[in-house]
């Protein structure tokens, strides 16, 4: 049950031996000791987590994050709804792809991979444009770790009154945030992220108010958001077609850990912990971050790559892989980088043991 390595990406992470012997076992779908005692309890702590504000309630759902991102905007906008989206980078583009297979209204803000939209843009185009009904943003932009203001951009969309989509795959459970005091309608995240599951499914946290207008505007049979949500709700857990028995197990044991850990709290403080120490290690070994320290999340951190010739990111990702670490190839469009995430089962103590291996891996210094 050892890994050879760990995964220093923003998500399949790296797991605790806890959570994967949790997979060992079986389950059957139709008994109450997996519905009732695991799905209906992991429904109940992820609402408790994401806020303190009641009318919210949580639904599973089967596939990747994206595949409940698609569900979640598939069923929540009607016919004739439009749909804004903050695109600075490869996930923000995605919402808005996924509105274009669905021939939903689509408008774009697009400030740039590297920085945040301004709150006197958003406010112009929703002026602009009143036909807007939902307002589809990402907390934490993987692409290149850049931390959206989340706060300040949804009360400008509340003021006009917009259903709000927020995509918190790879910020929720590991940032303190209480999505009721932020008034997000609909909250997106996936099993292999901050909680520390594994991949499988996803889920989404909902006003119930906003989850109860979805009803029959699904423009797909398995990714129906409200007919997920009404089986759950009035089954005690059941899922309508096959569960990820094993993977949701797997979720339970990581919501335990998280609460052994101190819950969200300790959490964060571990994640940017990790972080400061990440970029004042590389940056002692000459690397340089792509965003400014104040756009950092503590999620996952971009560095520009070295401009020697004889640098290959996949020797030095290879060097780097048989010391024990894996890191992430680059995705923005106009920088050579790659990425390094610290979230999952990641300590201090690893990150300063990847600092070391780094200074072993650098081979255009020889």
């Amino acid at each position: 049950m050892k890994n050879e390595y760990l995964l220093l990406t923003p998500g399949p992470l790296s797991t605790s031996e806890g959570v994967r012997n949790a997979m060992l076992k079986d389950w059957c779908t139709w008994d109450a000791d997996y519905n009732k005692d695991i799905v209906e309890v992991i429904r109940c702590k992820l609402v408790t987590l994401a806020t303190k504000h009641a009318g919210y309630t949580s639904v599973l759902m089967q596939g990747s994050g994206t595949a409940c991102v698609e569900s979640t905007i598939g069923s929540s906008l009607p016919v004739n709804g439009k749909l804004l989206v903050i695109n600075n980078g490869a996930y923000g583009a995605r919402m808005a792809q996924i509105a274009r297979y669905l021939k939903i209204d689509c408008q774009l803000l697009s400030p740039g991979e590297t920085n945040v939209p301004s709150v006197t843009q958003l406010e112009t185009l929703l002026i602009e444009d009143p036909s807007i009904t939902h307002f589809a943003l990402v907390h934490c932009e993987t692409t290149t770790g850049i931390l959206n203001p989340i706060q300040e951009l949804i009360a400008v969309a509340k003021r006009h009154n917009k259903v709000v989509i927020l995509d918190a795959m790879s910020s929720f459970a590991g940032i303190n945030m209480d999505i009721g005091d932020l008034d997000v309608d609909f909250m997106i995240s996936s099993a292999n992220k901050c909680v520390q599951g594994v991949p499988g499914f996803g889920f989404i946290i909902a006003k119930q108010s906003q989850l109860e207008q979805c009803k029959g505007q699904a423009r797909s049979l398995s990714l129906d958001l409200y007919d997920q949500w009404l089986c759950m709700q009035n089954h005690q857990g059941k899922w309508r077609f096959t569960s990820p028995t094993h993977t949701v197990r797997a979720f339970y044991q990581a919501l335990m850990e998280l609460e052994e850990e101190g819950g969200i709290h300790s959490r964060a403080k571990r994640y940017a912990t990790n972080q400061k120490n990440l970029v004042a290690g590389m940056r002692r070994l000459g690397f340089n971050t792509l965003l400014a320290d104040n756009l950092h999340s503590p999620i996952i951190t971009a560095f520009y790559s070295p401009t020697h010739k004889n640098y290959q990111f996949n020797e030095f990702y290879l060097r780097l892989k048989e010391q024990g670490f894996v890191i992430y190839p680059g995705k923005v469009s106009n920088a050579d980088c790659f990425r390094i995430g610290n979230i999952g089962e990641v300590y201090p103590d690893d990150i300063h043991r990847l600092i070391d291996a780094m200074s072993h891996a650098m081979y255009w210094r020889d």
